[in-house]
């Protein structure tokens, strides 16, 4: 389950997704993002389908853990990777935003400046420019640098399989990441241990799960919005998102056409 924002204000759905091997779709479609509105999905399906869920892939939202705790506690929860990443990102980007204020205003060589997309891109997607430059920032110790190292040495913990190795590496990360001081890096690392069984199991899920692909699905839900220029109730939208994204079954025709 995923959220995506339909209208300003901070208006979102909640979306769910069927995500085994061959199919994705979406299911159901939910107003706005909390316990009541998430609820309304068990309620459709019931509890004997839910209690046969045997997997669920969300991010940290606390109304999502919380009604999946309630509802379908025999699944195996799977924190989503692609979340995680977004969420480190968010972090580095935070330090990376401060120390520049701090640096223009205190009247340092701006070295940060224009460095964020240096710093949040995969390394491999870097063009030459951009790695001369990157280089040349981590040269500095700055806590923007260190934050950046944190959070590269944290992608590691993805190339483990086994669970127990994989819980070694992250209990280590986030004792290091403790020791830091960067306060926005310790918010993750405090989080991370809050939720670590649920990380662990996308390893225990031997890395079948991830809500990776919803982030697809979630684009062709927002075309589907722009589409329209905006829809004016939220049933209409509800419609228009099933047609789009839920793969429904098509009618037999009585006519072929070449």
């Amino acid at each position: 389950m995923d959220e995506i924002q339909y209208a300003k204000g901070h208006k979102y759905l909640t979306l769910v997704y069927q995500i085994d091997l061959g199919l994705t779709r979406l299911l159901w479609v939910g107003k706005e993002r909390t316990i009541e509105s998430f609820q309304g999905f068990f309620t459709l399906i019931g509890d004997e389908l839910a209690s046969n869920i045997l997997f669920v892939c969300s991010d940290m939202w606390q109304p999502y853990l919380k009604v999946i705790r309630q509802k379908c506690s025999q699944a195996l929860h799977i924190l989503d990777r692609f979340h995680i990443v977004a969420k480190m990102n968010e972090a580095l980007d935070d330090v990376r935003a401060g120390e520049s204020r701090r640096m223009y205003r205190d009247g340092y060589e701006p070295v940060l400046k224009n460095s964020r997309w240096l710093l949040l891109k995969r390394k491999q997607n870097l063009t030459g420019k951009q790695r001369f430059k990157l280089s040349d920032v981590l040269r500095y110790n700055l806590k923007t640098v260190r934050a950046y190292l944190l959070k590269e040495a944290f992608q590691q913990l993805w190339d483990y399989n086994s669970p127990a190795w994989a819980a070694r590496f992250l209990d280590d990360w986030c004792r290091q990441t403790m020791r830091s001081r960067i306060e926005p890096m310790k918010k993750i690392a405090r989080s991370l241990r809050k939720h670590r069984e649920l990380i662990l199991n996308y390893f225990r899920a031997q890395k079948l799960f991830s809500s990776g692909v919803v982030e697809g699905l979630n684009n062709k839900a927002k075309v589907t919005m722009r589409k329209s220029y905006g829809f004016r109730t939220f049933r209409v939208l509800e419609l228009a998102l099933y047609h789009s994204l839920g793969k429904l079954p098509e009618p037999k025709i009585t006519h072929d056409f070449f």
